[in-house]
């Protein structure tokens, strides 16, 4: 049996947020109005989008996933440590404690 030969082609960053369905709206709104043009202004990220989970919610709760695009994870802590982190408390701020996430960073693999 051979071996699968592949390799990185980017960084996908994905954050998942759950909250109660009363802060949805608002929630997607925010993300396009606020996060989408910051992100995309600052140049490090490409391809953001907002999706909606269909499956694994709790009653009463929304959930999205939120992605990006980097090339390499030295950019995504760039990202972060310049932007993220401001956009993470500015949520805050905006939503309290009702909007909770986690993010997950993977490596998108091409195979030959």
């Amino acid at each position: 049996m051979g071996r699968i030969a592949y390799f990185c082609t980017m960084i996908l960053y994905n954050t998942t947020y759950q909250m109660p369905e009363a802060d949805a709206r608002d929630f997607v709104i925010w993300v396009h109005q606020v996060m989408l043009p910051r992100v995309n202004e600052f140049g490090h990220m490409k391809h953001g989008r907002l999706s909606r989970i269909l499956s694994h919610k709790e009653e009463g709760t929304e959930c999205f996933a939120l992605q990006f695009e980097v090339e390499s994870t030295a950019r995504l802590h760039y990202w972060f440590v310049k932007q993220g982190k401001l956009l993470g408390e500015e949520m805050l701020k905006t939503f309290g404690n009702r909007v909770i996430g986690f993010s997950t960073m993977m490596e998108v693999i091409d195979g030959e």
